[in-house]
């Protein structure tokens, strides 16, 4: 039976609710208010909104009056923030590949590639289907970076719902426009995150360009709620090429760079193999390694061939 007020991108997101295993209907309630009011949802959660203050005290005064496990329950698994909602860097290749994808993808479970418990399908259906919309973390900042319009909502029924629910933020580009975007954000250094959230269907829907200074889920990372896995590479420099001049430094977003005595120091615990800093070098000192301990590469090439 259909519902008269419902738009048809909000039928769309539940016909596709129904179709996802072990979503229930408060992930769907859950993914309606984070599809619906993003910019509200991200300014509270990176604690910018005025109400995150008195949801803290809230959560302050829960923990005190109670809700503590039963004893049946304290050797029974959980999962932590970051395995319901995280994302993976993405060298801008990657990224560039991900938004000119043209056929439907259905990869339900990326468990080496996406090292989390929920959320690591990708699921690609009208993928030339491209949405960007003002990022929420960004807005939510007192001085944001520029531009805003930097996120890519990849695909339905994400895209659709974003645009239809929030077309005063959102505008439909092309693959093209989308590049465009990637390379400028490239340039400007930021890192390019596929995200993934559990109550969007438990698999990916966007494409992040972030910064150290407005990104919350770079803020939680780095303040040890680890929600962002590398990209399964890691960055080398070549030390007959290397000539000190520290031109990279200053856009690695995770601080993994530091000029030593002679040449470029490369923190391997930090490194996330973004890729930024690889193309800010006029020696081409520098170039991204595959690195096991770093995790399994997001490989998009490979998993088109797959689906042929």
């Amino acid at each position: 039976m259909k519902i008269p007020f419902l738009k048809p991108s909000t039928r769309a997101f539940i016909a596709e609710a129904r179709k996802t295993s072990n979503y229930s209907w408060a992930d769907f309630l859950h993914g309606y208010i984070y599809g619906r009011w993003t910019h509200l949802y991200i300014s509270i959660a990176t604690g910018e909104h005025p109400i995150a203050k008195t949801f803290i005290k809230w959560g302050v005064f829960l923990n005190k009056v109670g809700l503590k496990k039963k004893k049946a329950e304290v050797n029974t698994p959980t999962t932590g923030f970051a395995d319901h909602y995280h994302a993976k860097a993405i060298p801008l290749e990657t990224a560039t590949q991900i938004v000119q994808i043209n056929e439907e993808i259905d990869k339900p479970d990326l468990e080496q590639v996406i090292p989390y418990k929920r959320a690591r399908s990708l699921i690609l259906k009208n993928p030339d289907h491209i949405v960007v919309i003002d990022c929420p973390c960004r807005s939510a900042r007192e001085n944001p970076c520029m531009p805003i319009d930097v996120c890519l909502v990849i695909g339905d029924p994400f895209a659709s719902f974003i645009r239809e629910h929030q077309p005063e933020r959102s505008r439909e580009i092309t693959r093209d426009e989308a590049i465009e975007i990637l390379k400028a954000e490239d340039a400007r250094g930021h890192v390019h995150h596929a995200f993934f959230k559990d109550a969007m269907l438990d698999r990916f829907y966007a494409i992040c360009n972030c910064c150290e200074c407005c990104c919350g889920a770079m803020n939680a990372h780095n303040n040890g709620t680890l929600m962002l896995a590398s990209s399964g590479f890691i960055a080398q420099v070549d030390e007959d090429l290397c000539i000190s001049c520290d031109n990279c430094v200053e856009y690695c977003q995770f601080g993994a760079l530091e000029m030593g005595d002679l040449m470029m120091d490369i923190s391997y615990e930090n490194c996330m193999g973004c890729g930024v800093c690889i193309d800010k070098c006029d020696q081409e000192a520098l170039k991204l390694v595959a690195d096991e301990a770093k995790g399994v590469p997001l490989n998009i090439c490979a998993l088109m061939d797959e689906v042929v």
